[in-house]
């Protein structure tokens, strides 16, 4: 696999999910975009939609048709007015029709996106969309969601859609990476940003850094600060907002720089801090829930492990740090997420939630130590240490919702990360039996293992054990 950027790991999107979501929102976009290039699709020809595998079988809780219904009618997930979501799919279906400057397709959601009963030879998530003209004509594309909003075409080189240039320090595993570290005398994070200059200027990556920060610490801010439940037969009451209130009793704050400054101010001990973690952690997919807008890190239901841990070191560890520190966290972190894609997977329709929350948890403990004064090694040591407690760990969402057990998930992956980081810092390179890309090899064989039930389907584990009706 070529080049991936810290950008490509860190999306901003709208929740559920990144690969049943975020994914098909863009595989969506992607197919109209081909239709007006294309100059095939005439005025009247009738459009639909054709869902596949784990995309099918938890399709309705993760909003999948949803997302594609806003990717065909062409609004972008990184700017979409989240609140405007429910106004726009509901004109769609009244008017049963999808309008843009070139034709007016023919399109009902409720009988055009259809729910199929087969798996894809490629992917677990799979996307068939077909367009008929008037005369009979047939115009077809199929795609591939692969996990943290990544999607393929079928038919299209994985070369033609990597990026090729040339970048001084191609890394394919965590040996190249130490390699390279330790010949030119570089952290983790100052690799990263060599590679990202290829691409764009220094102002442009840190602009874009923070900006992918603002999104993730709003996501925070608003989890912790919103009552109710989430959406959903489930019926799942928030408690981020709950935990905060206990926390932080000043709730006239409505700005979420100065909140986590009051924070950042506040003197917690022990439990408290523990319970800060946990909160943001799922504050965050309360939103990502609930259709707001995260940051995959590196998927939208993972999307809470990193910017908790990264909080807990702004507000608790080092009150001083401001976005040298961050620009680091996100590169580092970004970097062992490039190599966790590239190694095995960050699908959870493929790999179980060892491939998000266990990688999420990895990510964040690497750019955790870092932070903390650790060196490189010590970061591979840390993100080693943290997926090691996460192989096996299936995919089974009640309901097809992305909210139990996966929200919780968030709060344990995050407390897992910093326990990790506290690890690795403790521990001599020479003493280490299980290096990094051994734990990744492991993962892969062990989603290759695990039954096609617990991947995000929804047909085994808790999704079977626990019946809505129950909850």
């Amino acid at each position: 696999m070529e080049f991936i950027s810290v950008f490509d790991i860190f999306k901003i999107g709208v929740g559920p999910s990144s690969s049943h979501t975020l994914g098909p929102w863009r595989a969506a976009e992607n197919f109209i975009n081909s239709c007006n290039i294309s100059g095939i699709v005439l005025d009247g020809a009738k459009l639909s939609v054709s869902l596949y595998g784990s995309l099918s079988l938890t399709g309705k809780g993760h909003a999948t048709d949803l997302a594609i219904i806003l990717g065909l009618s062409g609004f972008d997930p990184e700017i979409v007015d989240t609140d405007s979501i429910p106004s726009i799919i509901e004109s769609v279906k009244l008017l049963k029709s999808l309008k843009n400057e070139n034709f007016s397709l023919s399109f009902d959601p409720d009988t055009d996106i259809r729910f199929e009963n087969d798996f894809l030879p490629y992917h677990a998530n799979g996307i068939i969309f077909t367009v008929e003209s008037p005369g009979g004509k047939v115009y077809s594309e199929t795609y591939f969601s692969v996990g943290g909003g990544f999607i393929i075409r079928e038919g299209d080189s994985l070369k033609i859609l990597a990026n090729n240039r040339p970048h001084p320090f191609p890394i394919q595993n965590s040996v190249e990476l130490l390699r390279y570290c330790k010949r030119h005398y570089k952290l983790i994070s100052d690799i990263v940003l060599d590679n990202e200059l290829v691409d764009r200027n220094i102002e442009q990556i840190n602009s874009g850094l923070i900006r992918i920060w603002d999104v993730m610490l709003e996501s925070m801010y608003k989890g912790c600060h919103t009552t109710g439940y989430l959406p959903g037969a489930l019926r799942v009451k928030r408690r981020a907002a709950d935990v905060t209130r206990t926390l932080l009793s000043d709730d006239e704050i409505q700005d979420k720089w100065k909140w986590m400054n009051h924070i950042r101010s506040s003197n917690s001990g022990f439990q408290e801090i523990l319970k800060w973690v946990g909160s943001f952690a799922i504050a965050v997919n309360e939103v990502n829930a609930s259709f707001g807008r995260v940051v995959t890190a590196p998927t939208n239901g993972s999307a809470g492990v990193i910017p908790a841990v990264l909080m807990y070191y702004l507000c608790f560890v080092d009150k001083e740090a401001g976005d040298s520190e961050i620009i680091r966290f996100l590169c580092t972190a970004g970097e062992i997420g490039c190599i966790f894609k590239k190694g095995s997977t960050i699908s959870a329709a493929m790999g179980g939630c060892q491939a998000e929350i266990g990688v999420s948890s990895a990510m964040a403990a690497a750019g955790l130590t870092e932070l903390m004064g650790g060196t490189p090694e010590q970061c591979t040591i840390a993100a080693e240490v943290a997926m090691e407690h996460h192989l096996g760990m299936t995919c089974d969402p009640i309901g097809g919702l992305v909210q139990i057990p996966c929200i919780e998930r968030n709060s344990m992956g995050a407390i897992k990360a910093i326990n990790a980081a506290s690890i690795a810092l403790d521990r001599k390179p020479e003493d280490i039996k299980v290096p990094l890309d051994n734990v990744i090899a492991t993962m892969w064989e062990t989603a290759k293992d695990m039954n096609r039930k617990y991947k995000e389907t929804s047909e085994g584990g808790l999704a079977t054990a626990v019946n809505i009706i129950d909850c």
